[in-house]
C-alpha cells in the first residue's frame, strides 16, 4: 500500500530560476494551502521570495512575511506548478489516497540543455537568444492526522524542590571536606609516632 503520489514534467518551456524559487516556496506545504498560495501569487496578493537566484531582483514588502526582502510574482512558473499539482491530485485520487491530507514532501527542479535562437542587432550583428527550460518533479505524501491524547492519561509531573538538590550538594561537600581533614590528622599522627 503506497501513501504517496508523483507528478513530473520534462523539458518544460518555463524559466529554470524562477520555477526553482517558486517550487522552494511551496515545499512542505499542504496541497490546498499551496494551490491557494499560488493563486494569490497570480493575483499579486503574495509574492515568491527569491533566495538563491536573486541578482537584480527588486525588493517588495510582501517578502517580509517570508523573512526576506526580495520577491517577484512569476506568472508562468506558477501556472506550470498549478498544473503539476492538479496532475498529482488526480494521480492521488486514482491511487485512492485522501486528497485533503496530501503534503508536498519532495519537489525538485532541474536544468535542461539551453535552447538556442537568434536575435538581430544593430549594424548587422547577431546575438544568441537562449532559453532555459527545466524538468520538474514532485512527490506528495499522505500526512497522518495527529490525534490529541486524552487528558486522563497525562500524568502530572512530580514537583522537585529546588532546595533539595542544593542541600544534597552541600552535604556531599561537607562529607568530602571531613574525609580530607581526617586523612590529614592520621598522617600527622603517623609522623609523630
Amino acid at each position: 500500500l503506497s501513501y504517496s503520489c508523483k507528478s513530473r514534467g520534462s523539458n518544460l518551456h518555463v524559466h529554470f530560476k524562477t520555477t526553482r524559487e517558486t517550487a522552494q516556496a511551496i515545499k512542505g506545504m499542504h496541497i490546498r494551502k499551496a494551490t491557494k498560495y499560488l493563486k494569490d501569487v497570480t493575483l499579486k496578493k503574495q509574492c515568491v521570495p527569491f533566495r538563491r537566484y536573486n541578482g537584480g531582483v527588486g525588493r517588495c514588502a510582501q517578502a517580509k512575511q517570508w523573512g526576506w526582502t526580495q520577491g517577484r510574482w512569476p506568472k508562468k512558473s506558477v501556472e506550470f506548478l498549478l498544473h503539476m499539482l492538479k496532475n498529482a491530485e488526480s494521480n492521488a485520487e486514482l491511487k485512492g489516497l485522501d486528497v485533503d491530507s496530501l503534503v508536498i514532501e519532495h519537489i525538485q527542479v532541474n536544468k535542461v540543455p539551453k535552447m538556442r535562437r537568434l536575435t538581430y542587432r544593430a549594424h548587422g550583428g547577431i546575438n544568441p537568444y537562449m532559453s532555459s527550460p527545466c524538468h520538474m518533479e514532485m512527490i506528495l505524501t499522505e500526512k497522518e492526522q495527529t490525534v490529541p491524547k486524552p487528558e486522563e492519561e497525562v500524568a502530572q509531573k512530580k514537583k522537585i524542590s529546588q532546595k533539595k538538590p542544593k542541600k544534597q550538594k552541600l552535604m556531599a561537600r561537607e562529607y568530602i571536606q571531613h574525609k580530607i581533614n581526617t586523612n590529614k590528622r592520621k598522617k600527622k599522627e603517623r609522623k609523630t609516632v
